[in-house]
């Protein structure tokens, strides 16, 4: 894009609303953090504080970076993009740093990162071009839909390995919304369908112990609540112990007496919820849905079909990530480590999904430019 086009119009066409939705989650972010490792010692939460801080405000610098590549040569780089995410998914295979039982990151320069994270973003600029260059009049088949899976069983068995499941199933679910927002094909549709309900209860010998285990605590939590199903009781009792309007600021005792695990991570909607009620959790829930929705309407209003599939792979990442974290912490849904999109304390997924963010508005920016 010219220079001088990018400078009138930088006003003018930048989608603030939904930069200033992203800014108030992570602000939303900060104040949960602190409050979930504010009975920790100070240089531990100062620690945590300063990489976040840092983080988020290289969040902010990738943004605005963003506006400055158009969209369409993102695109052309996908293969290339896509290739590296799995090598440095293999390299997490050899090299990688186990925690908690999971081999998921990788140690660079003291920085941990997670390149499970960022290959969302390869799989969505993949499966975009892949369907864009089909150039279809009508609805993808299953045929069409063959190519793009091949790539994306790639990243899903090496993350499955680590094991991060949560994480592996994403990719086809960033496939699924792609594909759909496309168009697919009737009858397509009805037999991925009865695909499914075919092979959803032969899966269950495919799984291992603990992942069985995860699915009949979601049933019956209460059956070993010092065990299997601490973590969703403890959650569910301090969702329901904030109430309508929440205990206060600061003042959520299941986290400060350290009763809720994964508290500024994984849960950290739960810390939330208990300090400000069940009105706050409302709001916030309704800021996501705010900035989903401006995520869709640069979808639907895109200038070109291949802007409108990658709006489309964002808004199907971030509503996926969002969705199923509360629902694990709802207890209604396995617990396979899902962060809250920009809330959830960790760099890997604030950068993917401020990535995501970048290239959502990077599509709005272009809506009305002229080659």
């Amino acid at each position: 894009m010219d220079g001088r086009y990018l400078e009138r119009s930088a006003t003018r066409n930048f989608d603030f609303t939904t930069l200033a939705l992203t800014m108030t989650l992570c602000a939303i972010g900060f104040m949960a953090i602190y409050s979930a490792n504010m009975q920790s010692d100070s240089a531990n939460l100062q620690g945590m504080y300063i990489r976040q801080a840092a983080w988020t405000l290289s969040a902010m610098v990738i943004i605005g970076a963003m506006m400055f590549v158009d969209y369409r040569t993102m695109e052309r780089l996908a293969y290339p993009l896509y290739w590296i995410g799995v090598l440095s998914l293999l390299a997490v295979t050899f090299f990688g740093k186990t925690v908690s039982g999971a081999q998921r990151w990788l140690s660079l320069g003291g920085l941990n990162v997670q390149p499970s994270e960022f290959m969302k973003i390869a799989v969505i600029l993949l499966v975009v071009r892949i369907i864009d260059d089909m150039e279809r009049e009508t609805d993808l088949t299953l045929w069409d839909l063959l190519r793009p899976a091949a790539y994306v069983v790639v990243p899903f068995l090496l993350v499955a390995k680590q094991p991060d499941l949560g994480t592996a199933m994403i990719y086809f679910i960033i496939l699924a919304g792609i594909a759909f927002f496309a168009g697919i094909n009737k009858g397509t549709l009805l037999r991925m369908g009865v695909a499914i309900a075919l092979f959803l209860p032969t899966s269950w010998m495919f799984l291992k112990p603990y992942q069985k285990n995860r699915l009949l605590t979601l049933l019956n939590p209460e059956e070993d609540p010092m065990g299997k199903g601490y973590h969703t009781i403890q959650s569910k009792i301090a969702i329901g112990s904030g109430g309508l309007w929440g205990k206060g600021l600061f003042q959520g005792t299941q986290s400060k007496l350290n009763f809720l695990p994964e508290k500024h991570t994984d849960f950290i909607f739960s810390v939330i919820s208990e300090e400000v009620g069940f009105i706050g959790s409302l709001v916030i829930l309704f800021i996501f849905f705010l900035l989903i929705m401006r995520i869709v309407d640069v979808a639907m209003t895109s200038r070109d079909k291949g802007g409108a599939l990658l709006a489309a792979g964002v808004g199907t990442m971030i509503s996926f990530n969002f969705l199923y974290n509360i629902g694990m912490t709802l207890g209604i849904v396995p617990i396979v480590g899902v962060p809250l999109p920009f809330i959830s304390y960790g760099g890997s997924a604030l950068l993917t999904n401020a990535i995501g963010v970048g290239i959502a508005l990077n599509v709005s920016f272009r809506r009305f430019s002229v080659d």
